[in-house]
């Protein structure tokens, strides 16, 4: 199977979905809050230049869970 960007940035996506959907649900486990706890990454970058406006919020959610995920589905991917 011939690798491309494509299918990693799917894998990488899939892979912090899936973490961040298992934090999600062990949001009531007092005891796992370390791997719950999400932060806001936020990039918001804006020009103004008279004949065009741009302004563009970007936020990452990320947690411990979903970078376990990210670094699971690297891994899966060069496994291919």
């Amino acid at each position: 199977m011939k690798k491309n960007a494509g299918v990693l940035i799917l894998f990488i996506l899939l892979g912090w979905l899936t973490g961040t959907w298992i934090a999600k649900l062990l949001l009531p486990v007092k005891a796992l809050s370390f791997l719950t706890t999400s932060k806001m990454l936020e990039w918001s970058p804006e020009a103004n230049l008279d004949i065009i406006h741009y302004d563009i919020n970007i936020e990452f959610k990320l947690c411990l869970l979903g970078l376990i995920g990210i670094i699971t589905a690297v891994w899966l991917y060069r496994r291919l």
